[in-house]
């Protein structure tokens, strides 16, 4: 059965046996090939559907190789381009799967035995995915893969959008026999590209440094990027990688997109064989993992998302941003524009006490802020980082009115109250260890490791997570709470349950996510109106898993605006800016003691989620009047800027890093703002100029400050000349100089 809708579509063709995918602007081709396996032939730009794409597909004798069969030379499947391929087989490079049977053998043989296709996109079982709001939004293919021998099934499962170049896949693993099955590899998605000739991009850093953007040739051979965290895609590697032809660039050439909507162990990799095929592997890290698949069980892998773009990796990212935003995050966020918020850990730390939040809240209120946050601190004996996690019950010394006191305090203020939490911890120094000690992730016998001075629960048990739900519920059901900042600190060392059997031990890093998931599903279903932020030291689980329960997150610790530049410059690669968390902290700055100006903090911070974490109570009064317009500039503008294109115009990581530049238009392209920023001043400089993006060639601009107008082709032509000098005033007469200035241009269709 073939199926349309409007510009898409999936087709089959019965006597070739080829599935061939039309997106917006991709065809995606593969087919059944003589061993009943499945053969891929094409992924690219769109292509014309045709009764047979066979000439596309080469298979011919090779020297030295293994067949599959006797009587035919030619077919190895070290040779043919593959799409969910095994090992063991005559195909020697790393497998999407592997299962070990009871025999101890490792071969299977899935072959193809149905198909279907349909309108809509089903959800994956317990895991976040991309979704449909109904079900004319997007189809489906549903490939049925059976090994006899073992009475084990595979179901791959394909879906186009109908409104985003967007291609996503999933494997599942049914046990329909009678044996017990270890699946020791799981990937979500592969594909054996044609040729190798691309570039990899990724994004790695580490605490305070987070997805910074990297680049490689790729050689024969495996390049991959993972986490081994355990109850974290990490800060070191972000699950997403692309390949872009050597001369695309940010705005042209050819992109595939590869992200991972999962939020622990993952692995990206790339394999280049001998005849420079490059093979796309991306899912669960095989590493310390095995599933038992017991005999009527059935396990699921988390969704891979896949983008074809061939306007740059600008292009690629769009894809991410519109989709992500408006298909992956849910709930009343999903749209709603988000609070200014102000948050006391960088005024306060852990010393403060009721008077002075208040203090901190009245003042921020005065300044057009309009949501409070309670940052670590106000629970069990927390006085510094060694106790009560786990302990989620005020600290009435601090707090005497309550959280549920001060919650209506901070409403009688008029702001909105919220609260951090970091569930998923323990203290040794808490009344839940020493009521619990055994729901602590550990090995017996074995050195339990410290890190932050705390410890990770077992959310692998029903028990521990109940546990936490309920403290939780009880929190958000008695105290006016609209905004949880949910934070993770500390990665998985000692890994071991102690209910778990030996046999399963190696599941324990994926049932701890499920385990997350779980719990956020419950909160974010019952309690609908909580804006939830995910955390986790900043930004080490900034994924697309999490933004499904979470839409926005708190992108990195590190608040420093020249830092800044680079960490939401690679996030922007895959994540919309309604989830970059963005704040304007003090100075010295707490985490790199650089001293910026207080127009450059809030000029990087506009592009994202926007907030302040400082101590407003002490900041001189021409400060705060420039805090006061900050944040109405912010409020009049955030709906462009949480909903509008993004564009990234000159990168942090090319040549010496000291320009950047970005802009966010409108989707009718009637406004734009454009950030340019400069790290360090220059003895007498010469004059610069911005080649802007997406603009309406034939509309004239009107610039806030400026006298001249500008038409559309002639800012992306020409470009927006910029102030010259190391001395910029901005639109409100606010004067910089010297290090660390930002421009920012306001611009609006003439009327």
């Amino acid at each position: 059965m073939d199926m349309k809708l409007d510009q898409i579509a999936i087709y089959y063709n019965e006597g070739t046996k080829e599935f061939h995918i039309q997106g917006l602007n991709f065809s995606y081709i593969f087919k059944i090939l003589k061993n009943n396996q499945l053969g891929h032939i094409f992924y690219g730009k769109r292509i014309h559907h045709r009764a047979s794409f066979s000439h596309m597909l080469k298979i011919k004798p090779r020297a030295n190789s293994t067949v599959q069969f006797e009587d035919d030379p030619a077919f190895s499947l070290e040779m043919i381009k593959q799409e969910y391929p095994s090992y063991g087989t005559t195909d020697f490079r790393e497998p999407a799967f592997q299962i070990v049977y009871e025999n101890g053998s490792r071969i299977s043989n899935f072959e193809y035995k149905e198909h279907k296709i349909y309108k809509g996109k089903p959800r994956l079982d317990g895991l976040p995915a991309t979704y449909v709001e109904n079900e004319s939004e997007a189809i489906t293919l549903e490939i049925h893969l059976f090994d006899e021998q073992t009475a084990t099934e595979i179901i791959l499962l394909y879906t186009v959008f109908a409104q985003f170049n967007v291609l996503t896949r999933s494997a599942k693993f049914i046990n329909k026999g009678k044996q017990a099955l270890n699946l020791t590899r799981v990937m979500s998605a592969n594909i054996d590209f044609f040729d190798a000739d691309f570039e990899m991009i990724h994004l790695s850093g580490a605490w305070a440094r987070e997805r910074h953007v990297k680049n490689r040739k790729l050689e024969v051979g495996i390049q991959s990027i993972s986490s081994t965290r355990g109850n974290a895609s990490s800060p070191h590697h972000n699950p997403f990688i692309a390949l872009k032809r050597p001369d695309a660039t940010e705005h042209q050439g050819e992109v595939y997109g590869f992200s991972l909507v999962y939020s622990g162990n993952f692995l990206a990799q790339v394999e280049v064989d001998n005849f420079e095929i490059a093979r796309v592997s991306l899912g669960i890290n095989p590493f310390d993992f095995n599933w038992l698949l017991e005999s009527g069980e059935s396990f699921q892998t988390p969704e891979a998302v896949m983008v074809y773009s061939d306007q740059g990796l600008n292009g690629m990212s769009q894809t991410y941003h519109e989709l992500y935003r408006t298909r992956l995050a849910r709930g009343k966020w999903r749209d709603k524009m988000r609070p200014v918020l102000i948050n006391n850990w960088e005024a306060t730390y852990f010393s403060f006490h009721e008077e002075k939040l208040l203090e901190i809240a009245k003042v921020a209120k005065g300044l057009g802020v309009e949501l409070f946050v309670l940052d670590d601190g106000w629970f069990g004996q927390r006085n510094n980082s060694k106790t009560s996690l786990g302990d989620w019950f005020v600290n009435h010394e601090k707090i005497p009115s309550g959280i549920d006191g001060l919650s209506r305090k901070i409403n009688d203020l008029g702001l909105a109250f919220g609260l951090w939490i970091e569930p998923e911890m323990i203290s040794k120094q808490s009344k839940l260890y020493s009521e619990h000690p055994d729901w602590l992730i550990q090995v017996p016998g074995r050195r339990q490791s410290p890190g932050r001075n705390q410890f990770v629960l077992d959310f692998s048990r029903k028990e521990v997570v109940d546990h936490i739900y309920e403290m939780m519920a009880k929190l958000l059901s008695t105290a006016s709470i609209s905004y949880i900042k949910w934070d993770m600190n500390r990665y998985m060392t000692e890994i071991g349950s102690a209910t778990l059997p030996a046999e399963r031990q190696r599941e324990l890093s994926h049932r701890y996510i499920l385990g997350v998931y779980r719990l956020y599903e419950r909160l974010t279903s019952e309690f609908t109106h909580v804006l939830f932020e995910s955390c986790a030291a900043g930004g080490a689980r900034f994924d697309p898993g999490m933004i499904y329960y979470a839409p926005q997150t708190w992108t990195s610790d590190d608040t420093d605006a020249v830092e800044r530049l680079k960490i939401q410059y690679g996030t922007s690669l895959v994540y919309p800016l309604s989830a970059i968390g963005a704040h304007v902290s003090a100075i010295p700055n707490h985490q790199v003691k650089r001293l910026t100006n207080l127009h450059m903090r809030a000029a990087v911070a506009y592009f994202g989620v926007f907030g302040y974490e400082l101590d407003v109570t002490t900041m001189s009064e021409y400060d705060r009047a420039c805090m006061r317009e900050q944040v109405n500039f912010y409020k009049k503008h955030r709906e462009l800027i949480q909903k509008g294109i993004f564009y990234r115009l000159l990168s942090p990581f090319v040549g010496s890093g000291n320009d950047t530049a970005w802009m966010v238009v409108s989707k009718d392209k009637k406004e734009a703002i454009i950030g340019y920023f400069q790290v360090l001043a220059k003895p007498n400089p010469k004059y610069k100029k911005l080649l802007l993006k997406g603009l309406d060639p034939n509309t004239e601009y009107e610039i806030e400050g400026s006298s001249v107008t500008h038409y559309g082709d002639e800012l992306m032509n020409f470009g927006l000349v910029l102030e010259e000098g190391n001395v910029v005033v901005d639109q409100s007469g606010y004067k910089q100089s010297g290090d660390f200035t930002a421009q920012l241009f306001v611009m609006k269709a003439k009327r």
